[in-house]
């Protein structure tokens, strides 16, 4: 099988990091053109210079949370390529807590950024890739989309809802050419693990990342952590040819976690 994204333009959010950084390593190396879009300049710009020998990226920094910030990454990743034709709505964070806790500001900024995001992008790259007959879209989700545990307020709604909106997008954008597809993640090796092994050692463990690596890999029936450039690898997939009949799934990647397939 051969995977190629030549001629592609991509637009990816949350892409200075972890499972972005992979994916948008991904579409380079398969011959794409790549716009990374995220909040922090510093790591941004770091992403850039780390990715820029693979092929033609920019770095937009950008608040997708917001429809200005969504505006504009769309309006400097059209400036710099004209067009996107592969969308990864990658944004988002693992806000959770027990239901009667959360707060309605804490359930709006949780949806601003995983779900309005999606759907404020999708709908500013669809007309062209609808005029072109060619676009994926493709959201990145987790396992709590599908089956949602206690305490997890607000993300598995809104992981949840960002389902229901790829099954949509899969529906209207068949006549066109548009295939849309999610991505359910498990517990993957990316930036946000990073950050509670962080808070975890920031509370007095003295535990090494690989050691708490480990131990949080023993939840997995595969007995690790998946890799960031393993969802690099499914979402280059998803992004290409090789995909073109598959629209409107749900994959997991989760190394056996999920109770549903």
């Amino acid at each position: 099988m051969i995977i190629r994204l030549d001629g592609r333009r991509a637009l990816v959010t949350g892409g200075s990091k972890g499972l972005g950084h992979a994916a948008a390593e991904g579409f380079l190396r398969a011959g794409a053109s790549v716009a990374l879009v995220a909040r922090g300049t510093a790591a941004l710009e770091a992403a850039r210079t780390a990715l820029a020998p693979l092929g033609p990226v920019i770095a937009v920094s950008a608040d997708v949370a917001t429809a200005d910030g969504c505006a504009a990454a769309f309006a400097a990743a059209e400036a710099a390529f004209g067009g996107v034709d592969i969308l990864l709505n990658n944004a988002g964070t693992s806000t959770r807590g027990a239901f009667a806790e959360v707060s309605d500001a804490v359930w709006h900024a949780d949806l601003d950024l995983k779900l309005f995001a999606a759907i404020r992008l999708t709908r500013l790259v669809w007309p062209g890739m609808a005029a072109r007959g060619w676009g994926r879209v493709i959201n990145t989700l987790n396992i709590g989309a599908k089956a949602p545990a206690a305490g997890s307020s607000p993300t598995a709604v809104s992981r949840a809802a960002g389902l229901a909106l790829t099954k949509i997008l899969a529906n209207e954008g068949a006549p066109h050419g548009i295939l849309a597809n999610a991505i359910l993640i498990g517990i993957i090796d990316s930036d946000q693990w990073r950050q509670r092994h962080a808070a975890a050692v920031a509370a007095g463990s003295n535990q090494s990342w690989d050691d708490w690596a480990k131990e949080a890999g023993r939840a997995v029936p595969l007995g690790r952590l998946g890799k960031a450039e393993e969802f690099g690898n499914l979402a280059t997939f998803l992004a290409s040819d090789a995909s073109g009949f598959t629209t409107g799934t749900a994959i997991n990647l989760d190394g056996g976690c999920s109770p549903v397939v």
